[in-house]
């Protein structure tokens, strides 16, 4: 039997990350926190790819994947009412606060300078201010995600829109076609999270 080329094994793991994100999209649109099972496995997959094609901020990401994953799925699991913790009762969708906009805004734009100058400094990356840009602002959103903020959704389609171009420049099919369906879901995950929002759900 011949074996398989490197480009191959690669476009492989490129269908199995895209099947699994369909999976993960899916979850995310119900709000279901088996979503966060799929976070611990796809990590696995596109770790791997995102390695040979070069992505190596992306790459990194994986790991803080993981790490959120564990933390999203304790976020969700205990809801929170008056600082105490309840069992048995998933965490509500509320609206990002408009206090804390200012200080995620300049944590993320610290998190871009700091990934940008790891990726010029220690890496031959051909996109660090791409990869930079949609590695941080996915470490935010991800966060916003595990507090169950609607609005998760606005900066998953900023990070799925540029993903969406970088992966086609990369040559990665599957998942630029992964990341665009993304986009358009996005708009729709946002609106369906929105009817979802406790009527006593506060913005401030």
């Amino acid at each position: 039997m011949e074996y398989f080329s490197d480009i191959t094994w690669v476009q492989a793991i490129d269908m199995a990350g895209l099947v699994l994100g369909l999976v993960y999209l899916w979850l995310e649109f119900k709000a279901s926190i088996w979503l966060w099972l799929v976070s611990v496995i796809m990590p696995i997959v596109h770790g791997y790819l995102y390695w040979a094609r070069g992505l190596y901020a992306d790459f990194g990401m994986e790991v803080y994947y993981v790490l959120a994953a564990i933390y999203g799925y304790a976020m969700w699991r205990w809801a929170r009412s008056n600082g105490k913790s309840e069992k048995a009762a998933e965490r509500p969708i509320t609206r990002f606060p408009l206090r804390r906009v200012l200080p995620v805004a300049l944590i993320g734009l610290a998190l871009w300078g700091i990934i940008y100058w790891i990726l010029i400094t220690w890496t031959d990356s051909s996109v660090p201010v791409c990869d930079s840009f949609t590695t941080a602002l996915s470490m935010v959103a991800l966060w916003a995600l595990a507090q169950k903020y609607a609005e998760q959704w606005l900066l998953w389609l900023v990070v799925d829109a540029v993903c969406t171009v970088l992966y086609i420049y990369k040559q990665i099919p599957f998942t630029a076609c992964l990341y665009g369906f993304y986009t358009v879901m996005a708009v729709l995950g946002y609106r369906q999270w929105l009817k979802k929002i406790p009527t006593t759900a506060q913005t401030t």
